[in-house]
């Protein structure tokens, strides 16, 4: 079988998997929309192998970015390791870089990190869908050496895999943009009790105490190996977004008191320090962070912290009801404090609610059509320049949460946000495009879905249920067990062609196993009640 043909299969396989939740669960929000999927022939990526129509149920919920994460000292001979890994470093990048903005995805390796076989297929897709960047934030997949060497996944990247990567990356002229948090989601890190003492709160590991000796070793020691990996990237993301608990710590405290309780301040040491050592270490990087901690600070106060001579702001919002006029606002602050340039960030999947299971495509649709009247607003702004888009896809809302929807599900997600930022909106010839790339046509209907009948737990419980209804199901339920066991044997093979094996255990735990197990004990309970004829009902309390 094909990769093309497998990863049509990966989605379909998610699609079925997501209905069986559904099937459990019919009653979760009042309401409900039913969204029909609808495979067609004609497209190169799905069409040469039919999938029937599926109906889905989504439930909207009101998103949230992701709304849309022992010795800690350095020792003088790692000092030493970081000075020579600078000094190997190349010289500075010329300035050559594209004038037009770019379109990157954004690759989320916090879970269900896709194996570089998968990228192989993927990467072309990306570009042919008019993607011409990867913004690669690599957390735990990176394979960090030395005293870092604790950070790294089981399964994480090898130096090859990262070799392969870009050289994928450069066969299909996309961009690659690594991200390495500094400062907020450093969960990754400081779970480790190595780390306990750099943390900002003492009992939660999401943020890094700027005050702690030691934190700016870290973040160097992190940085170079992440740039000497990549020494011809033109751009790299510092992340510091949602600096969880900044000024709660002692030393921050004690530093605040000193500071006249200066929290933007305290903020923008930590950032322009590590804008500074990253240009230090690479001359010529163009350095990008998210926006939202510095949002609610004047212009003024962001000028005189000198970081708009270190990077460029990259503006995030995920939800569909976007306020254009807001991220106006930030924009004209943005640029009256300085900042030569401006990245936005939208989201393609991973955005909808914590524990999705599929991408719901208007949601995301609906964000970029948004975000598509920003950017015809950006005349307007003389001397601040649009760089970019990045449509992130969010794999967890931070390290400790569960998987969001899987890559293989949000491609016709993305190919349709891709495509309205090709064609300014999705109209006729958007949908078109996307039908040939992908031979993927998604119709929406909204309807009501609940699952009725006659064996509900009150009814399993108490032994009681009329035969003649039981009759009705038996024989289909019995047949749907059987094709789910010898389907999810299927599926699990397919699954492990795409992501490593402690994805595909965390994934079937959290949305299949549960479901399958109350399959297997409604079918024994089946057989076993239909046998006792419709006898009164038995207490619960009287049974073994």
């Amino acid at each position: 079988m094909n990769t093309q043909k497998v990863m049509r299969l990966i989605v379909g396989c998610l699609v079925i998997v997501a209905m069986v939740k559904i099937f459990f669960h019919p009653s979760s929000s009042k309401d409900t929309s039913v969204k029909t999927h609808q495979i067609i022939q004609g497209g190169n990526f799905w069409a040469k192998q039919h999938i029937p129509q599926l109906n889905l149920v989504h439930n909207e919920e009101d998103p949230v970015k992701k709304e849309h994460a022992g010795n800690t000292e350095v020792q003088p001979e790692e000092k030493e390791t970081i000075q020579s890994n600078q000094e190997e470093l190349e010289p500075e990048i010329p300035d050559d870089t594209p004038m037009d903005p770019l379109k990157i995805v954004h690759l989320d390796l916090k879970g269900a990190a896709p194996k570089v076989k998968y990228l192989e297929e993927i990467f072309p897709l990306l570009s042919t869908l008019g993607a011409n960047g990867i913004l690669l934030e690599y957390e735990d997949m990176f394979p960090y050496e030395g005293e870092l060497s604790i950070l790294k996944s089981s399964f994480a990247y090898s130096p090859e895999d990262i070799e392969k990567i870009k050289s994928l990356a450069k066969q299909h002229k996309l961009e690659l943009i690594p991200l390495v948090q500094v400062f907020g989601h450093l969960e990754f890190v400081l779970k480790h009790e190595k780390f306990f003492k750099l943390r900002e709160v003492e009992t939660y590991p999401n943020s890094l105490n700027p005050q702690a000796q030691g934190s700016m070793d870290l973040v160097q020691d992190m940085l170079t190996q992440v740039m000497k990996k990549h020494p011809e990237a033109k751009w790299f993301h510092i992340g510091a977004d949602e600096v969880r608990g900044l000024g709660e710590s002692e030393d921050s405290k004690r530093w605040l008191e000193a500071n006249s309780g200066d929290m933007g301040k305290l903020f923008f040491n930590h950032v322009t320090a590590v804008g500074r050592f990253m240009t230090k270490l690479k001359r010529g990087i163009k350095l990008i962070l998210w926006d939202d901690m510095f949002r609610k600070l004047s212009s003024d106060t962001i000028k005189e912290s000198g970081l708009q001579d270190l990077a460029s702001p990259m503006i995030w919002k995920y939800i569909p009801n976007m306020d254009v006029k807001e991220i106006g606002n930030y924009i004209s602050k943005y640029e009256q404090a300085g900042f030569k340039g401006v990245w936005f960030a939208s989201a393609f999947k991973g955005a909808s609610g914590i524990d999705q299971k599929w991408t719901p495509i208007s949601h995301h649709l609906k964000n970029h059509l948004q975000w598509q009247k920003v950017i015809q607003s950006m005349p307007q702004y003389k001397s601040v320049r649009f760089q970019g888009i990045a449509l992130t896809g969010w794999q967890r809302y931070e390290h400790h949460t569960v998987l969001c929807e899987l890559l293989p599900v949000a491609i016709p997600s993305l190919a349709v946000c891709l495509q309205t930022l090709k064609y300014g909106s999705f109209d006729t010839e958007a949908e078109k495009e996307v039908q040939h790339l992908l031979g993927c046509q998604v119709e929406l209907s909204n309807n009501e879905c609940h699952v009725k009948g006659s064996f509900s737990p009150y009814h399993r419980k108490r032994s009681f249920a009329n035969p003649r209804n039981l009759a009705f199901f038996k024989d289909g339920l019995k047949k749907l067990m059987d094709e789910w066991d010898s389907f999810l044997l299927t599926f699990r093979k397919n699954m492990e062609a795409i992501f490593y094996p402690d994805t595909l255990e965390e994934w079937l735990e959290e949305n299949v196993n549960e479901h399958i197990e109350r399959l297997h004990e409604m079918v024994v309970d089946v057989e076993r009640i239909i046998k006792l004829n419709g006898q009164p009902k038995v207490d619960p309390s009287k049974m073994r």
